[in-house]
């Protein structure tokens, strides 16, 4: 990282994390970054989609799953590697605030950033009416990861950008697939309710 932006990294990050300090957040955040807290909503995300979703959630839930499996582990054996780059919680623990475990040693790109992100992209796509608490979701857990001391914001940005353009390939691909389905004359590429009625 250049040495300027390297410097706005840390700057920024020791105003998220020690002058945002206050009671109520320090409280809040660390239960929104726990992934133990996500293991409910996600097993009743998986179950809507499976059975209240029709072919539509199961096709959202199929292409989420293998964007998450690609986000997180391209994230934490590929990249993180590579970065090299050293957590705060291990490289300044004597001087910051650390609310939850120190983690991993490697710090960028952050896998929470990654993948919340992928999986806001992933659902906003298939149910554009619930896309501004979904980001909004998204943008609460990244910050999250800042302050509770454990990810430098440029390691949430780049996570971000991470999920966001596989999930979007992911997507492409989709949509591509789809359309070819569609001059075969194939139907399953449709969601229930968009069946056109000159298609059986």
């Amino acid at each position: 990282m250049f040495p300027f932006l390297n410097t706005l990294d840390r700057n920024i990050f020791n105003w998220v994390n020690q002058s945002l300090s206050n009671r109520m957040f320090d409280i809040v955040m660390p239960f929104i970054t726990n992934q133990n807290n996500w293991f409910l909503p996600i097993i009743l995300l998986i179950l809507y989609l499976l059975i209240m979703g029709g072919k539509r959630g199961r096709i959202a839930l199929t292409i989420l799953i293998i964007t998450l499996i690609l986000t997180d582990y391209i994230s934490a054996f590929i990249l993180k590697p590579y970065f090299a780059r050293i957590r705060p919680s291990h490289e300044l623990g004597d001087y910051i605030n650390i609310l939850v475990s120190k983690g991993g040693k490697w710090s960028m790109p952050s896998n929470h950033a990654s993948n919340i992100v992928a999986l806001t992209v992933i659902l906003s796509y298939f149910y554009k009416k619930i896309k501004m608490p979904l980001y909004t979701l998204a943008i609460t857990i990244s910050f999250s990861r800042v302050y509770v001391g454990v990810h430098y914001p440029g390691d949430v940005i780049i996570g971000g950008l991470f999920g966001y353009g596989t999930a979007w390939m992911l997507l492409t691909f989709w949509v591509i697939l789809k359309m070819r389905e569609l001059k075969r004359g194939k139907t399953w590429v449709w969601y229930e309710k968009d069946l056109p009625e000159n298609i059986n």
